[in-house]
């Protein structure tokens, strides 16, 4: 295990940071020289692949990056792992870690984007105002329900998930979790928690749910993991909203399920191919909300970011658990 400054020899970097906080990433390496390159400089990146033994990369970690024979660490800037997390990584026993969280605030404000225009139906208010004329809407309007008599289930108790969890709480709502670990303590503001490693399912939370809210991360284990008998399940009024990645849902199911008015409505920032094709159908249903996998950022989301790799770095020296360390339970061989 780790016990020294020295056990760190080069590090390669890519990532884009700016000034300041690249100043401070390599002050946090040292006395390991950090050589730091453009992503797509792959001359000078080829050039020191015999020299690291650690990576930070802006984006997804390729075939050029797994040519350096001494890799023991690489970390991802970003969060959503699925093209990082390859079997090789796991069998050469090199750690992975990317920065789950440095937008979980903004991720679970993009959540109830989607639960308040679902509640509001602001897509029928917005062709209303554009008619000029509210009154075949008006008394359906008024009769609809708020967020605070309804139920939040999410699928994916990690940092964005928890963070959808407090907020719905704020909604006085009634929230549901389900995660792929055991988690103790249960995170705040779930109201009842199940969990695949003591061998729950999440039909009760499909059924019960108003809201199904998709945190978790693409895997071999959650590809399809909404599909025809998920949609099934849910109630004829609920809405599906997915921030996680488009692959974790059936799109052939989900068109379906909207078409038949199974499930109420969807709403999706991810897409199996992003961007989601003009052809598609999904963009011409009147109950289907797309955004373009794009959310508003956190004030600082470099500083965000850093804070997550500073801490890693601690952690990699004394030979301590690294945060959002991906395992072989995070490979994604469907692509």
């Amino acid at each position: 295990m780790p016990g020294n400054l020295k056990d760190i020899k080069a590090v390669l970097a890519t990532v884009q940071y700016e000034p300041k906080h690249l100043k401070t990433m390599i002050d946090a390496f040292a006395p390991a020289p950090v050589f730091h390159f453009s992503p797509r400089d792959s001359k000078g990146i080829q050039a020191v692949l015999d020299k690291v033994d650690v990576a930070v990369l802006d984006s997804d970690l390729n075939d050029l990056i797994l040519q350096a024979p001494g890799l023991k660490w690489i970390h991802c800037n970003h969060a959503g792992l699925a093209k990082s997390a390859r079997p090789e990584v796991f069998i050469r026993g090199i750690i992975l870690t990317g920065a789950a969280g440095r937008s979980a605030p903004s991720l679970s404000e993009h959540v109830f984007f989607f639960a308040l225009s679902h509640v509001y139906d602001a897509p029928r208010l917005h062709e209303a105002q554009k008619e000029g004329d509210w009154s075949r809407f008006a008394k359906q309007f008024a009769a609809s329900k708020g967020l605070s008599s309804k139920t939040m289930g999410i699928i994916g108790l990690g940092n964005t998930g928890r963070a959808v969890a407090t907020r719905a709480k704020a909604f006085q709502m009634r929230a549901l979790g389900y995660n792929r670990s055991d988690l103790n303590p249960i995170p705040e503001g779930i109201d009842e928690f199940y969990c695949k490693q003591r061998g729950d399912g999440f039909e009760r939370l499909l059924k019960e749910s108003d809201f199904i809210v998709l945190s978790c991360g693409l895997t071999d284990e959650t590809y399809h993991m909404i599909g025809t008998e998920e949609f099934s399940v849910m109630k004829p009024t609920a809405c599906l909203i997915n921030i996680s990645r488009g692959a974790v849902v059936d799109e052939e199911a989900l068109l379906a399920a909207l078409e038949n008015n199974v499930i109420a409505r969807a709403a999706s920032d991810v897409f199996e191919t992003e961007p989601l094709p003009k052809e598609s159908p999904l963009w011409r249903l009147p109950n289907m909300m797309i955004t373009p996998h794009a959310t508003p950022r956190v004030a600082d989301i470099q500083f965000s970011a850093l804070q997550i790799l500073l801490e890693n770095i601690e952690h990699y020296r004394r030979g301590e658990p690294m945060k959002n360390r991906l395992t072989d339970r995070d490979v994604y061989t469907k692509a």
